[in-house]
């Protein structure tokens, strides 16, 4: 004897088992805890930090806008 089968909850079941996988792909990709997205954030602003103490100074007050390299060439024309 054969079995009878719902196909309303067959179609349940195969959509469930479809959302479980897509679920599962997403969470290898995208899947990420509260604590260590907080933990990239920290360390983003710490070195972002780190490189606007350590930046030059740029002058203020410079006449010249051209590079040493670009001020030779208009010189030597």
């Amino acid at each position: 004897m054969t079995n009878i089968v719902n196909l309303r909850q067959f179609k349940k079941r195969q959509n469930r088992a479809v959302k479980e996988q897509t679920a599962r792909e997403n969470r290898v990709l995208f899947g990420r805890t509260k604590a260590e997205k907080e933990k990239t954030k920290l360390e983003e602003k710490s070195t972002e930090r780190f490189f606007d103490e350590h930046q030059r100074e740029t002058p203020t007050s410079s006449k010249n806008t051209l590079s040493p390299v670009a001020q030779n060439t208009t010189e030597e024309n």
